[in-house]
């Protein structure tokens, strides 16, 4: 057992030394995979040790196209605008990754190269071969994700390969972009299930040794591929996010800039996950627009956006009404259905149906929406017209409607006008309506009572 002083805990500390082994490390303890996989426990808490800077990278344009047909070069272009612009020049949504295999990816790529923004900046995803990083190098990219499968279900499984022979072949790979001056970003992937200590850290450190070597960063993104990380305090590697991102910075020697946290939501924790990463020292969180990627999705970006903004109290400059602007594009222009109750996206999200909380509303908005949508988001509370809405509902969505047309009338529960109105909305669920009433439906029986 090698003894070493680490310079970031100021103390000495067990060396942890890779172990090359003939029998692929399963976890079966953890991941019988013909059962649920387990949480398993070993009660170790390590400290929070929050970043001096927090950022948001996303992957729309690599996972987030994984899981739908492709953008357009066009749709992707625009895309990147608004990615720009919900930025608006604060520098927290840091880079975008593109793949760049198909003739539309490198024009793509191209294209938002042109545009010479700051941030986010262009960057790629490749596979660790040599050829791949040929395409990199021709396009001018700067900094480019490498994949690195660090579990031995990827490495024994997929790769057919033993760890001393994986290891060999990223190494390689990171040599050539650092010979190139091109930043390697080394996608740690399925890393909850993956040997922290006998391949994870080892590797780490050879990394490390190849970045004093150049001079220059080799970044770690370490993937929750299949959302299996967990955020609870106490929980056994290789599942325990605070630990895996606090191993990487404390024993690994990463710095904080240099970590990024990559999760999924299969077990519904990409969220939580990402802000755990960031919590506990990794500076940057991945995400895609909407969440939209392979299986159940990545954290959706929009989600980190409010994440950043209550752990650091400021938006810090973000543009943060850009969010319903992209909501709204994807919706319309590129026909992509939101889940109505998608937090701060999604239709339904400021609305409600129920009387009792539109009555709420009415009295002073504050009772049941979760901050101002409005001034935030451009997005004020609204109803949804449906049996249960009750007078309250009723008045509240004819107010909206006045003010949205530009019409200087504001009505109360008393206006027999109003009356009139519910009494046409209890008709239709008397005779059997079991669907909410549309804007549409309630505009023109408004029309029609109000003689507008």
């Amino acid at each position: 057992m090698n003894v070493k002083f680490n310079p970031k805990t100021h103390i000495l500390e067990i060396e942890y030394q890779f172990r090359d082994v003939e029998e692929p490390n399963l976890f079966r303890n953890i991941y019988p995979y013909n059962e649920v996989p387990r949480l398993v426990f070993n009660h170790r808490i390590v400290p929070m040790n929050v970043p001096e800077r927090l950022y948001i990278t996303d992957t729309t344009f690599r996972d987030g196209q994984q899981s739908r047909s492709p953008y357009t070069v066009e749709q992707i272009c625009r895309i990147y605008d608004y990615l720009h612009e919900l930025d608006n020049g604060s520098g927290v949504i840091l880079h975008t990754e593109f793949f760049v295999y198909s003739k539309q990816d490198k024009e793509a790529v191209l294209k938002c190269l042109e545009k010479g923004y700051d941030s986010p900046k262009v960057t790629a995803w490749i596979r660790a071969k040599k050829e791949d990083f040929e395409i990199v190098k021709s396009l001018g990219i700067k900094e480019t994700g490498i994949l690195v499968s660090c579990s031995d279900y990827h490495i024994f499984k997929k790769l057919k390969m033993t760890r001393s022979q994986a290891m060999k072949q990223y190494l390689e790979i990171v040599s050539a972009a650092l010979e190139a001056g091109i930043i390697p970003r080394c996608h740690f992937e399925d890393i909850t299930r993956a040997d922290f200590y006998g391949f994870v850290l080892p590797f780490i450190n050879e990394l490390m040794k190849l970045s004093k070597e150049a001079n220059m960063p080799v970044k770690i993104r370490a993937c929750d591929t299949l959302g299996l990380g967990s955020p609870i305090p106490g929980v056994a590697l290789p599942r325990s996010v605070p630990q895996i991102i606090y191993g990487i910075v404390n024993y690994g020697e990463v710095p904080s800039e240099w970590l990024e946290w990559h999760g999924h939501n299969d077990f519904y924790k990409a969220v939580i996950n990402s802000t755990m990463a960031w919590l506990y020292g990794a500076s940057m969180v991945n995400t895609s627009l909407l969440g939209i990627g392979e299986r159940t999705g990545n954290t959706p970006l929009e989600a980190m956006v409010m994440e950043y903004i209550q752990i650091r109290g400021s938006a810090d400059g973000m543009n943060v009404a850009v969010i319903s602007e992209i909501a709204d594009y994807f919706k319309k222009e590129i026909g992509y259905e939101i889940p109505p109750m998608t937090p701060f996206v999604g239709d339904n999200f400021n609305a409600t149906r129920a009387g009792i909380h539109a009555d709420g509303l009415m009295k002073d908005e504050e009772i049941y929406n979760i901050f101002d949508t409005g001034k935030i988001l451009g997005r004020p509370p609204k109803v949804i017209i449906d049996a249960y809405s009750g007078i309250a509902g009723i008045v509240i969505w004819i107010n909206r409607y006045f003010k949205d047309s530009g019409i200087d009338i504001q009505v109360d529960k008393k206006d027999p006008r109003v009356q009139k109105v519910k009494e046409w909305v209890d008709g239709q669920y008397e005779n059997g309506r079991n669907t909410s009433i549309s804007d549409e439906e309630l505009k023109e029986v408004v029309k029609e009572v109000f003689g507008i």
